[in-house]
């Protein structure tokens, strides 16, 4: 993978977000968030400048960052989409939907699209079984979808 050059500007951001959290180790997952938030994913780069900031090895960091499927080491498109995988969704027809907006968006799970506009992935559980198959785009949450709700859908963004 191709190293991504981070401005200098954007490194002094993300030694400001360790200092926020006093360099403190303990705090990781509130720098990983924050750092996300910042760069929208977490190359290799930014890992490694964390590592250094709050003295802990790349390896840590990595472990910690592949562990929790919020953080992504991929860029994200504008509007990502997740189609909820948990079993009421999943005997409700999530893998439909998720089939039609592979076939629609041309893309595989967890990859974005050529222009930036959508990235595609799985959820265990939203947490709104009552509204199963649920799918997530965005912060906006859409109940009871069908494969040929999709285009509909997509044609809001």
């Amino acid at each position: 993978m191709a190293n991504i050059k981070i401005p200098e500007s954007k490194i002094e951001e993300l030694r400001g977000i360790c200092k926020k959290f006093n360099n403190d180790s303990g705090e990781l997952i509130n720098v990983l968030h924050s750092a996300q938030v910042l760069f929208g994913y977490l190359p290799a780069e930014v890992q490694e400048l964390i590592a250094e900031e709050l003295n802990v090895s790349v390896a840590h960091v990595y472990g910690v960052v592949t562990f929790y499927s919020f953080f992504s080491m991929l860029p994200k498109g504008r509007h990502p989409i997740s189609i909820c995988m948990g079993t009421a969704c999943y005997v409700r027809g999530a893998e439909k939907v998720l089939e039609e907006f592979k076939r629609l968006l041309k893309v595989k799970v967890g990859e974005t699209t050529d222009d930036g506009k959508f990235s595609l992935s799985c959820l265990r559980c939203v947490g709104a079984c009552g509204l199963a198959p649920v799918v997530t785009i965005g912060e906006r949450v859409y109940g009871r979808v069908a494969a040929e709700d999709v285009k509909k859908i997509l044609g809001e963004y």
